[in-house]
């Protein structure tokens, strides 16, 4: 915020507000027609009618006709879907093809588009909902003569106040006194008999011609946020990109339909950087969080520069950094003006009630393939062009049924509710990286991901040599290891090996059981995501999960290495 607007009479609150006020009257109804031209017709005379009744109760409360004015609006929405947006339609005037009221098909498109990243132009648009809001213009404007300028302004006293630096001799000047164009540097008092205004220091005050007080904040040159680490400016990044996380949450939640996203939390959104790594996310579910980069990852080596402005991705393989098939990850690269690719990557991950297989909930306990827990997707564009590609990705979720024994999805129009969700909490989070980017340049943003990052990978290091140390003052050896069963004896077998010059640990799973043939397997992304989450919750810093673990080496089972990427393989 660089300036502020102080009403000349703000020390009088809400009473002179009431009084100069507006009344608004607004009167709506059902409707249940398509937003067509066979319907226009109808949609003008609902309109109209409201429109009398809202002229109607304000001339009743004394408002003449030509104080009176009207904006009519339309709750729209794709047919099929759940997500309306009541829309008015005063930027996009009327056409031979549009109500008399004006083009709200244009303006339904245009914050569609805004507001969840895609369109879907087959599918008729619905009108839910018809509204008119009249407004009574009061017509009461306050009367102010500007007073002159006679020189400087006049310092009525001097006092002293106390600001961050310490006590400093502040100017009082009076209200009253002082005329249109006088500017008063901060920081100073400025008063009258109903309010007093203080202008802190670096800040510039000046008289409008309207009587009112405009506020320059920091008119001194601000300071600048360079690429170099600085402590305030990386907790303050490390908050931001958290938010953008916990946003996009928010969204998803909002939008979704299902009980599992909407009412059972069970999704995860997160930030990315140009290279998939995990920069900060919300705290949401761990695994899918640790796994989500693999995911991302995935992508950018299977697509190279094949990803453009407007194109969304789904997968769910477990090769493809999934976790379990019902867990649906969409990705949205973040395109900047002048870059060729992603400067960023946004996705959300959610757990679908149902994407087809064997048995409802598509996590068969008895499943020896892939195909038997539903569609599987490696790398799809869910959303191209800006166009969600609603008539492949129904196919895709159908095409289980054709696995005998198996069934498509059973809550197709779930499905495609939170997917829609899942775009447009992605949506949300290139619009708040944009912000982000905008407000202090591409090149600051992400030095400070990479300082993020860094400084997450200290406190991990600094954690491990605290743990080697710890065993080596106690005369025990850099080197721990355990073994648990699973239920069919299969042993899982680990040795951590701490270096402590490096601050880096091996994690070894050599003697850990092969394959086995069922849907309790763990792919790599589910085994890094463990061990991120676990270094995570030993680290005894306030750290944003991430991807902490560069020095961390993952070694593969000795004797048994990892099943190839097939469709005849099952995972859990």
């Amino acid at each position: 915020m660089d300036t502020v607007h102080i009403h000349r009479h703000s020390g009088l609150l809400s009473a002179l507000g009431l009084a100069l006020a507006d009344v608004v009257h607004e009167a709506q109804e059902p409707c249940s027609l398509p937003y067509a031209p066979e319907t226009f017709v109808q949609l003008d005379q609902r309109l109209s009618r409201l429109e009398e009744q809202c002229v109607d109760a304000l001339r009743a409360q004394g408002f003449p006709r030509a104080q009176i004015s009207t904006e009519s609006f339309l709750h729209l929405r794709y047919q099929g879907t759940n997500c309306a947006l009541m829309v008015s339609a005063h930027q996009h005037p009327a056409t031979a093809h549009s109500p008399r009221a004006g083009d709200f098909g244009a303006g339904f498109v245009e914050r569609y588009m805004r507001e969840f990243g895609f369109v879907i132009p087959e599918r008729p648009v619905v009108v839910d909902d018809v509204r008119v809001r009249g407004t009574g213009h009061s017509g009461l404007r306050l009367k102010y003569i500007p007073k002159a300028q006679s020189g400087p302004p006049r310092v009525d006293e001097v006092t002293r106040c106390y600001f961050e630096g310490g006590y400093q001799e502040t100017p009082v000047y009076l209200l009253g006194e002082l005329g249109a164009g006088h500017k008063l540097q901060g920081p100073c008092l400025l008063i009258d008999s109903n309010s007093t205004i203080l202008v802190e220091p670096a800040c510039q005050a000046e008289v409008t011609e309207t009587g009112d007080i405009r506020i320059s904040v920091g008119a001194e040159a601000p300071s600048t946020v360079g690429a170099q680490l600085d402590p305030i400016h990386l907790s303050t990044f490390s908050h931001r990109f958290m938010s953008i996380a916990e946003q996009m949450g928010r969204i998803l939640q909002r939008t979704a339909i299902s009980t599992n996203i909407k009412e059972r939390l069970d999704f995860s959104c997160a930030l990315f950087g140009p290279d998939g790594g995990l920069v900060s996310n919300a705290p949401h579910i761990p695994v899918h969080l640790g796994a989500m980069q693999e995911t991302v990852q995935f992508q950018i080596q299977h697509l190279g520069a094949d990803l453009h402005p407007g194109d969304v991705l789904l997968s769910n393989h477990p090769c493809a950094g999934g976790s379990h098939l019902p867990d649906l990850t969409v990705i949205t690269p973040v395109f900047w003006p002048g870059q060729t690719r992603p400067v960023f990557y946004v996705a959300s991950r959610g757990h679908h009630a149902d994407i087809g297989g064997i048995t409802p909930g598509s996590m068969p306990p008895h499943s020896t393939t892939l195909q038997q827990e539903g569609a599987v997707f490696l790398s799809f564009r869910l959303v191209q062009a800006g166009v969600f590609q609603e008539e492949a990705v129904t196919e895709a979720l159908r095409a289980p049924g054709k696995i005998p024994g198996c069934s498509g999805t059973r809550n197709l129009h779930d499905n495609l509710s939170d997917l829609r969700a899942q775009v447009a909490a992605n949506q949300k989070g290139i619009q708040l990286v944009g912000e982000l980017i905008g407000q202090y340049g591409l090149d600051v943003v992400q030095a400070y991901m990479g300082h993020i990052q860094a400084n997450a990978e200290l406190a991990v290091r600094d954690m491990l040599r605290a743990f080697g140390t710890s065993r080596q003052a106690q005369g025990l050896p850099l080197e721990v290891s355990a073994e648990d069963h699973m239920d069919d004896g299969s042993p899982i077998r680990l040795r951590v090996q701490i270096n402590l010059s490096q601050g880096s640990a091996v994690f070894d799973f050599s003697g850990t059981g092969p394959e086995v043939f069922g849907n309790l397997n763990a792919p790599r992304a589910i085994t890094l995501s463990a061990l991120i989450y676990c270094l995570r919750c030993l680290v005894g810093r306030d750290i944003p999960l991430n991807q902490v673990c560069k020095g961390v080496l993952c070694t593969r089972t000795a004797g048994q290495p990892q099943a190839p990427c097939r469709p005849e393989g099952a995972w859990g």
